[in-house]
């Protein structure tokens, strides 16, 4: 079984069927017609572009805040839905810094998932934001809602190893890392693809934050793309409402 390519909760398979999350499972769900649910993933910079990791609540797993999209929600509503209900912030405590081009996908492997569920559930496919925190690390709070994901958390070096990851998500946790490495902010010193004096100029407001326009793709101001970039912020969705699930259906955020 093909595991990553082109979308995310550790062993969260498993605990998103059987925990709090029962809602959204035996609620409407959206899979797209290969059995993969939207999905967004977010990577938190601080100031010293380091990495927020949250630890999954009761497990020994570490993963990035993350969750399903919604019906009627567009990628960037559920990105700051989740970044609320998984870390407490709100947009004002962030800035916008970039996004995957694609849709990011991986498979779920057998054996975390419900058999009742197996033959429509596929995986998830997901897309990422490049986030950095302008306000405090006070302002993070694990316990936003009465279903906390994390029991706690760090910052780390961007480019951390993954072993603490679940397997069946390292690859995608890679594509992400690595496709969104070229927008970090340039005080960076190890970061080697900001050199371009391209900067876009025309403003517009977005969730708050102040973004420039490059073509599709909605940049921080103090941002700039690489020379040749091009970036695609608003992949087809083509969801599918699959029905209302009785006890023989399940799907996962």
């Amino acid at each position: 079984m093909r595991l990553a390519h082109r979308t995310s909760s550790p062993c969260g398979v498993q605990g998103a069927v059987h925990n709090g999350l029962s809602l959204k499972i035996w609620g409407l769900i959206m899979l797209d017609r290969d059995g993969f649910r939207p999905n967004v993933g977010i990577i938190l910079l601080n100031q010293r572009n380091q990495v927020f990791w949250g630890k999954r609540i009761r497990t020994h797993s570490w993963q990035f805040p993350q969750g399903g999209i919604d019906r009627g929600e567009t990628p960037e509503q559920a990105m700051f839905r989740e970044l609320h209900e998984e870390v407490g912030l709100q947009p004002s405590h962030v800035r916008v810094v970039a996004r995957t081009r694609d849709w990011l996908r991986y498979e779920v492997p057998e054996r975390y998932v419900r058999r009742d569920a197996r033959g429509h559930y596929r995986g998830q496919k997901q897309i990422w934001y490049l986030l950095q925190l302008i306000g405090y690390d006070t302002d993070l709070n694990l316990r936003a809602t009465n279903h906390p994901e994390f029991d706690a958390w760090r910052w780390n070096d961007y480019w951390v190893p993954l072993d603490v990851v679940v397997e069946f998500k390292r690859g995608v946790y890679r594509m992400a890392l690595t496709e969104l490495a070229r927008f970090l902010p340039r005080h960076e010193q190890r970061n080697r693809y900001l050199r371009g004096s391209f900067r876009a100029r025309e403003p517009e407001q977005g969730s708050g934050t102040m973004l420039l326009r490059h073509g599709h793709l909605l940049l921080h101001r103090d941002i700039e793309l690489p020379p040749g970039a091009t970036f695609d912020p608003d992949p087809g969705t083509n969801f599918v409402a699959e029905p209302q699930p009785s006890p023989a259906t399940a799907a996962v955020d």
